[in-house]
């Protein structure tokens, strides 16, 4: 007879098993089966199923797809067998040298090719044991590349678990991860209405997005990815030919391109090709080009490779299709963050499968390279990219045109000061209370995150900066003043202004890190926040601190010292400070919980790698944290400890080569048990006997697990 816990679990498994397959019938196959609506009640079912059981969730549970806590950076990972890189060929002469060339090789005349579409995207290495997803990682320089598994894994079309009866024992996986065409213009779309900077293409942001160090954050993208290849395998049954390892993959569950052909005559790939450059801009994903490859596999090996190059596969390009345009204008949008975003305007102009009116400019950089005025005659490249680019201006074409584009003085928001920062590309308005950042300003300083003021989402911001109630950020709390005005706007009855006033009122006493990040200083996240009010404990001491002071902390470089230095340095921002401390909005750092020992690793910067026994990866980072410390992914000459578990590897030769401290797991203990003990006796004796005490607990707590 079946328990019901034995029931439950029974339940859980359905639900997956049930969840995989619409999974894969929508992102694979394209071919859905039940609406979001059902699909959704399923997920939610096997979310409190399993939140109520928890012992039962596994890492290859739909649930697992986006979760945990954002990393400090990414492990190294060597690839057992080199991802390699392809040579090209531009036209057909170079395309039947290459034919000819392998001909000769093989002593043959002719040799089946398998021709796949070149996608636009990363390279990644998907590896599965006993069919399960154990690691993902970029491809990196083909021989080391990033752990990005818990990225890898929000993609709805990387199987968590493989399907079917030919499940190898091990395998490694590869294939190109993409931003699809459509999803990437309403993403940019929808950035450009919030104020922030648009992406320049696809295949950067895909690249970009797998390297976040917040897995919801790149949960965020709609991402994709094709499988193309096998790196290596254990296992199951032998294929003996490219095209039999593409239907293996497909097999497996991996979305394989529908496009993909096997051709017996050079003839037909060339034929296939010109068909490509004709449909190419239909497709909703870059491509440019073919990868035509030997179908053998015992081709392919005896062939073998040319440094990192294979030779029994080729990238046969398409051209780059650019258009001529006029360049009628240059204009600027200024971002939440205050960055001045600049853009052309262009005569419309058909080129790359779209109609083109405008195009990204970057930055001051950009326009001095191309050296652009307002009337040029421009050369416009798509290139199968979403946004285009302006590849040059024809001088020689030019007229009387206007003075050399550039950079406004002052924001075309506000008439502030536009600054740039030593070092960074980006001109920024620094005014706090510029408009065309307010709502955005304002929206992220109610943030959960950052002053955590419930009731106050985008459209309420908008509604009060509309209504003449917020000028700036500090303005939020004398909103308690204008009650009946509140009272009187559209979907804000009296019993949602009373708890909105209730949440200003509560959020005065959050702490100053709290404080700092809400104030939305470019490049001061929560963790970098803490660092500076555990420094400096005062804002008055912060506003005042110099670069100097400010690189001192170990967890501060240059980039952001300056960006510090800068938003306290303009006048707006000082005001909106001293509005929000005569507001009574917390401004000073109170005691930490836990006493004197939470910064017994200040000033220490480590990297973590390796098992460890005593801790998993995000406990220990964690506890270093804690404890005053900074953590990064990757050695440098700021280092001051590698903490090495089981299976280091590559870290521990580059901590030997900067002459970083190697600690194992006991030496860390004893590391912070030495200092925290050093630091009890600057206190009292009775602060001593506590911290000591303390430490002890700590020590007990490791052991613990």
């Amino acid at each position: 007879m079946t328990t019901a816990g034995d029931g439950v679990q029974a339940r859980i498994c359905n639900l997956r098993e049930e969840i995989r397959r619409h999974d894969y019938l929508y992102h694979v196959k394209d071919s859905p089966k039940i609406s979001d609506r059902e699909f959704d009640g399923l997920m939610r079912e096997l979310g409190r199923l399993e939140g109520e059981n928890s012992d039962l969730v596994t890492a290859d549970s739909p649930t697992q797809r986006v979760g945990g806590a954002p990393t400090d950076g990414f492990e190294e990972v060597t690839h057992r067998r080199t991802m390699l890189s392809l040579s090209n060929a531009f036209d057909e002469v170079e395309l039947a040298a290459w034919h000819a060339r392998l001909c000769g090789l093989l002593e043959t005349d002719q040799f089946d090719m398998v021709c796949e579409l070149k996608f636009d995207g990363l390279a990644v290495a998907l590896t599965y044991e006993g069919g399960r997803l154990v690691r993902g990682a970029t491809r990196g320089n083909g021989i080391v590349g990033e752990d990005v598994s818990a990225n890898l894994k929000t993609i709805k079309s990387v199987p968590l678990r493989l399907r079917g009866s030919r499940i190898p024992d091990l395998i490694e996986v590869r294939g190109e991860v993409y931003f699809p065409k459509s999803k990437f213009e309403k993403f940019n779309a929808r950035r450009e209405k919030e104020g922030l900077p648009t992406y320049v293409n696809p295949r950067n942001t895909a690249a970009g997005s797998l390297r976040q160090l917040d897995p919801k954050m790149t949960a965020e993208r709609p991402l994709d990815i094709f499988a193309y290849s096998v790196g290596y395998s254990e296992g199951g049954e032998a294929v003996d030919t490219q095209w039999e390892t593409l239907r293996l993959l497909d097999e497996l569950g991996f979305k394989v391109n529908a496009y993909n052909r096997v051709f017996r005559a050079l003839p037909e790939v060339i034929d296939w090709y010109k068909t490509w450059l004709e449909r190419v801009h239909d497709l909703d994903y870059g491509c440019d080009g073919l990868v035509v490859k030997v179908n053998r596999l015992d081709y392919q090996q005896h062939l073998g490779e040319v440094g990192r190059e294979p030779r029994w596969a080729i990238a046969y390009k398409f051209p780059s299709e650019q258009a001529t345009t006029t360049l009628l204008d240059v204009r600027f949008n200024v971002g939440r963050t205050g960055s001045i975003n600049p853009y052309a305007v262009l005569a419309p102009v058909y080129v790359g499968g779209a109609t083109v009116r405008q195009a990204t400019l970057h930055n001051e950089d950009y326009i001095a390279e191309k050296g652009l005025r307002k009337g040029d005659v421009v050369v416009v490249e798509r290139a199968g990219e979403v946004i285009p680019q302006i590849v040059r201006a024809l001088a020689e074409k030019r007229g009387c045109s206007d003075e050399q584009a550039h950079m406004p003085r002052k924001c075309p928001s506000c008439s502030e000061a536009v600054i740039r920062r030593e070092g960074e590309a980006m001109s920024y308005c620094a005014n706090a209370s510029c408009p065309a950042q307010l709502v955005r300003r304002t929206e992220h300083f109610v943030s959960k995150g950052a002053m955590d003021i419930e009731g106050m989402g985008v459209k309420q911001c908008q509604a009060l900066i509309d209504a003449g109630l917020l000028k700036d950020v500090a303005d939020i709390y004398a909103l308690k003043s204008q009650r009946d005005r509140l009272i009187a706007m559209e979907r804000m009855a009296e019993k949602s202004v009373s708890n909105l006033l209730e949440a200003i009122d509560k959020s005065r006493s959050q702490p100053l890190s709290r404080v700092l990040v809400a104030l939305g200083i470019e490049h001061v996240g929560a963790e970098v926040a803490v660092a500076l009010a555990r420094r400096f404990r005062e804002i008055g001491k912060l506003m005042g601190a110099s670069v100097e002071d400010l690189v001192a902390l170990n967890a501060i470089g240059p980039k952001i010292a300056e960006s510090v230095h800068s938003h306290f340095g303009q006048e707006s921002n000082r005001r909106v400070v001293e509005k929000l401390a005569e507001a009574g909005v917390n401004m000073a750092e109170g005691e930490a919980e836990g006493g004197d020992d939470v910064d017994a690793l200040a000033d220490m910067r480590f990297v973590v790698t390796g098992r460890l026994a005593g801790y998993s990866r995000s406990a220990i980072q964690g506890r270093i944290k804690d404890l005053g410390g900074a953590v990064s992914g990757s050695l440098s000459g700021k280092t001051n400890y590698l903490v090495a578990g089981e299976g280091a590897g590559s870290k521990l030769a580059d901590a030997e080569r900067l002459g970083v401290k190697v600690l194992s797991e006991e030496e860390f203990e004893r590391l912070v048990t030495d200092r925290t003990l050093a630091m009890a006796n600057s206190v009292s004796e009775e602060g001593a006997e506590s911290l000591s005490i303390q430490s002890s607990l700590f020590k007990g707590g490791a052991d613990g697990g």
